[in-house]
């Protein structure tokens, strides 16, 4: 048996994958992947709305001192 992790993850049953390619002339090109399910989806709308209400608190908070 040999400590190091699979190169590549098992694929969930509903995730989804995007990739982009973008050459920048001679200069080289840039690639990016990305991987998603559901959960993870609705886990990050969760944080988005928490850290934006906190913002919105902190702001009211900060134009009723002044």
């Amino acid at each position: 048996m040999s400590d190091t992790p699979p190169a590549t993850s098992a694929p969930h049953p509903e995730e989804m994958r995007a990739e982009v390619e973008v050459r920048l002339g001679p200069a080289g090109t840039l690639r990016a992947t990305a991987r998603a399910t559901p959960a993870g989806l609705v886990a990050v709308g969760f944080l988005v709305s928490a850290i934006l209400l906190s913002i919105a608190v902190l702001v009211r908070t900060a134009r009723a001192r002044h």
